[in-house]
């Protein structure tokens, strides 16, 4: 385990080395893409008072020049000339755009981009969180229905319409029932699959798309993270209830009964606990197994959850949020603020491997006592 995290962090000195040329490049080719000022320029254009886009302000200014150095004309049409293309580089050069206090990595930009990237970090682990309890959930519920052999909603109303037995009046309700459970499901699974702009844009001029709420929803219910996953630890489930200690579990007496209604079974407020366990059934033992083969999926989980966080941000155009700066400084060839901004995301998919990788260790030794306990329960 040590070996990993010495790899992180290799890995991290050798980016952030990386990253530090780069930002360090551009501010240096920043700083001489923009010539100093002629400080009686400066003087000038800082007087309040005057409003050098005014002719009368200008003549104001010149006459007052020549009043009081009336030898110097000449360096007074000169110090004008000079203030005029000063503010013509103003207007249209984008290296003024932003003001020139803004330009390169400031102090004071440093601490607002911090505070951005904090509440990005907040907005990645709350959801983060809330995605990986709904997929193993959703996957823990569907393989439950698979043991249970539940058909599904359209395959429940085909049998109703085909069953003879029961009241024309009662197979039109039941049938009609079901098949509003299908739409309503097939529905749903397209929201899940959709993009997150889509469903933003959407819903656009009816919530607050710029609330934090409205961001965490939108991460865990669009572009088809929550769904794969829990296909994906579904998978897990199915292919370990097929491996060989499951028919040894069952030798030694352990509940294998997936119904919901008896003691021994698999009732859904146990497949809904935060912190799901089911002592003395077989799929107790599945589900730990399939846990820890599912921890890896975590790392790739993140990269995804990341990309998508930003393509919310910049969709919505949702001002004072890290990805929005980030787009703003790209449209104003800031990239020095841009690496420093990506570093940041970067620094998040690796803390995020970190985290990942001492789980996994955690779980193998609890998987090891266990397995030399005999194979208890935790």
């Amino acid at each position: 385990m040590t070996k990993r995290v010495v790899e992180h962090l290799l890995a991290i000195v050798v980016v952030g080395a990386v990253f530090g040329v780069l930002i360090a490049r551009m501010h240096e080719e920043e700083s001489a893409r923009r010539t100093a000022l002629d400080p009686a320029v400066q003087e000038a254009l800082r007087l309040p008072f005057l409003d050098f886009g005014d002719p009368l302000d200008r003549a104001l200014f010149r006459e007052t020049l020549d009043a009081l150095a009336p030898h110097h004309r000449s360096r007074h049409n000169s110090l004008l000339q000079k203030i005029a293309e000063v503010r013509r580089e103003q207007f249209t050069t984008e290296a003024y755009k932003t003001g020139a206090e803004e330009r390169g990595i400031t102090s004071v930009k440093l601490l607002r981009v911090g505070a951005m990237y904090l509440q990005f970090i907040a907005i990645y682990v709350l959801v983060m969180a809330i995605t990986v309890y709904a997929s193993e959930t959703l996957g823990v519920y569907r393989f439950v229905r698979m043991k249970q052999k539940k058909s599904s909603s359209l395959t429940r109303c085909l049998e109703v319409v085909r069953d003879v037995r029961l009241p024309h009046a009662r197979r039109v309700v039941e049938a009609a029932r079901h098949l509003a459970l299908a739409i309503a499901k097939g529905l749903l699974s397209m929201v899940l699959f959709s993009p997150a702009y889509v469903i933003a844009y959407s819903f656009k001029t009816r919530f607050d798309t710029d609330s934090v709420v409205f961001m965490v929803v939108l991460g865990v219910l669009s572009n088809g993270l929550l769904i794969t996953y829990a296909h994906k630890f579904t998978t897990f489930l199915v292919a370990e209830s097929r491996k060989g200690y499951v028919e040894t579990a069952l030798v030694k007496n352990l509940f294998h009964s997936y119904a919901a209604r008896i003691p021994d079974g698999i009732p859904l407020v146990a497949m809904v606990r935060l912190r799901k366990r089911f002592p003395g059934h077989v799929f107790h033992h599945i589900y730990l197994n399939a846990h820890h083969q599912y921890l890896p999926a975590l790392k790739e989980h993140a990269s995804l959850l990341i990309s998508g966080l930003v393509i919310i941000e910049m969709a919505l155009n949702i001002q004072g949020h890290l990805s929005y700066e980030m787009l703003k400084n790209i449209l104003y060839r800031q990239y020095d603020v841009v690496l420093l901004i990506a570093f940041g995301m970067y620094l998040l998919v690796k803390g995020t491997e970190v985290t990942v990788d001492l789980m996994m260790e955690r779980e193998a030794r609890r998987l090891e006592n266990r397995a030399s306990m005999g194979g208890n329960d935790r």
